[in-house]
């Protein structure tokens, strides 16, 4: 569990390569500077009442208590009703770990425009009023866990609050000057981006192989049906490509793989082989569709997190109602519906994520108009024209 939580941090600066490399090449350090700032920002927020927000008072409905405010009464003894057979005070920092990496995603979407003031205090309120609550409503027993909803490692939690917001604050925020003008420039740096994707892969197996909290036969099943969906995702999103531009994209099978990563998260406790693929090559297909939908659509999610994270993430929710059997995890009361299971769990994942589409979408729009009112959250013209690195930062990633 130490290794897992440690390969879940690593996967934070992951996030700042595969997107800055993405980006112009006058905001790659904007990037990694954001994900050093959240990696600050939201452990403190973790670890003095977000813990406790999210898994104090198990059960309770809506949100935890401050039972265990600044780890009070958290340290080397177990938590049973979560993890009983590890420190109390390790699974605090795996979950943290997880609120962090949600944190992180957001920032893709709403790349090289927002002033760094706005942003910080953006991704504070939304730690707390979108990610907390719905961690609870899920892994702290709230009311969509006593609905029967799975989530093994984050597919609504993580991927879908992620990826829905995206969507809600650039409708808010708008398009970025270069995508305005036309000529928004190519990314920077693939290798870059291939860096931060192959890192992310490796840190999703301490993402979903930890999250069994335990080593043994749960963490192997979760480990490998991990690396078979991104696999497969990476291997579809390629012929997709090939067949759609005549040539396999080096970005695009490399955004592929982490679809497919998305989508097995809150499956991989719970899916054999066979769900996997099937998982992997919806993701591909999906997420491919998500991106042209984006395009069609014309919002300026500058990296596709809603594409990638919010439909992915959601084909994974729901693919769990379909793919889902007890023979993996004993945990699976109801099997999914092509398991036998009928659509009493397949009914819960929908419900689900159409709770937390709704929820983090509101709730992020709200935000971010309330922000606007009352603070300029944009840069200027000139200001986006020049960069956020010399703009923000007053440094450049290159001489």
């Amino acid at each position: 569990m130490l290794i897992s939580t440690a390969l879940v941090f690593v996967m934070t600066p992951a996030v700042g390569f595969f997107y800055g490399g993405m980006l112009r090449k006058q905001n790659m350090l904007s990037i990694l500077g954001q994900t050093i700032i959240i990696l600050g920002m939201v452990t403190l927020v973790w670890v003095t009442v977000g813990f406790t927000l999210a898994f104090g008072a198990f059960k309770e409905p809506l949100i935890g208590n401050l039972d265990w405010v600044m780890l009070k009464g958290i340290g080397g003894g177990p938590l049973d009703q979560y993890a009983p057979t590890i420190p109390g005070i390790l699974y605090m920092m795996f979950q943290g770990m997880f609120a962090i990496i949600t944190v992180a995603l957001i920032i893709g979407g709403i790349a090289e425009r927002m002033r760094l003031k706005a942003l910080v205090i953006f991704l504070f309120i939304w730690t707390f009023a979108v990610y907390i609550p719905v961690a609870h409503w899920v892994w702290g027993g709230g009311w969509l866990a006593a609905l029967g909803a799975l989530d093994f490692a984050g597919g609504t939690v993580v991927h879908i609050t992620a990826g829905i917001s995206v969507l809600a604050a650039v409708l808010v925020l708008g398009k970025r000057v270069t995508a305005n003008n036309g000529n928004l420039e190519t990314p920077h740096n693939i290798p870059f981006v291939v860096l931060g994707g192959a890192l992310l892969w490796i840190g999703w197996f301490g993402f979903n192989g930890g999250s069994a909290l335990s080593s043994g036969e749960l963490a192997a099943n979760a480990f490998v049906v991990t690396d078979i969906a991104a696999a497969t995702a990476a291997t579809v999103w390629g012929l997709i490509s090939w067949l759609h531009l005549g040539r396999p994209g080096v970005l695009g099978m490399i955004s592929g793989a982490v679809a497919g990563l998305v989508a097995i998260t809150p499956a991989s406790g719970y899916v054999d082989v066979s769900g996997a693929i099937a998982i992997g090559i919806g993701a591909g297909v999906f997420c491919y569709g998500g991106i042209l939908l984006r395009r069609r659509l014309g919002f300026d999610d500058a990296l596709d997190v809603f594409g990638v994270h919010g439909i992915g993430g959601t084909w994974g929710a729901i693919a769990t109602g379909l793919f889902a059997t007890s023979s993996v995890n004993a945990v699976v009361t109801n099997n999914g519906l092509f398991y036998g299971g009928g659509l009493t769990l397949l009914g819960s994942q929908i419900i689900a994520v159409a709770a937390v589409w709704g929820f983090a979408f509101s709730v992020t729009f709200v935000l971010m108009h309330i922000l606007k009112r009352v603070m300029a959250i944009r840069m200027s013209k000139e200001e986006e024209r020049i960069g956020a690195d010399i703009i923000q930062h007053g440094e450049t990633a290159y001489s």
